[in-house]
């Protein structure tokens, strides 16, 4: 499976829709077998962000805060979320490979304030959703 972690120079990144790079882990058997850093800075970040994760192959996100628009765009795409991780990323995915991850399922980022209300109304914009 494929998890991707909000990343910036080794450490979780704490602002899910500002991300501009992801390190996305590969795990197999409770191991971490390969890992690829991605660009995201072109995507426009929020909503665009979840599809971008998606075309991807990420299944589950670990992240610092995040916002209601973004967990619900995430969802949609089937990515499952685990926000309010601090600290190294390879720490968190190691953490997360063996089952041992510790995050907060409350997390959130609240600097956003019409975030929660996003629409999927950008089509054409370089934005999609995946329903």
């Amino acid at each position: 499976m494929k998890v991707a972690v909000t990343y910036d120079n080794g450490s979780v990144f704490q602002h899910f829709g500002r991300t501009e790079e992801f390190m996305i882990y590969t795990i197999e058997d409770g191991k971490i077998t390969d890992k690829e850093k991605v660009d995201a800075s072109s995507t426009g970040g929020h909503g665009a962000l979840a599809p971008f994760l998606a075309d991807h192959g990420v299944e589950a996100l670990i992240c610092g805060g995040i916002g209601g628009g973004a967990r619900a765009a995430l969802s949609s795409c089937g990515i499952k979320i685990y926000p309010g991780v601090e600290g190294s990323a390879e720490e968190a995915a190691e953490a997360y490979a063996a089952g041992k991850l510790e995050y907060n399922e409350n997390a959130e980022c609240h600097h956003h304030d019409h975030e929660g209300d996003h629409e999927c109304h950008h089509e054409g914009e370089g934005h999609h959703c995946c329903h």
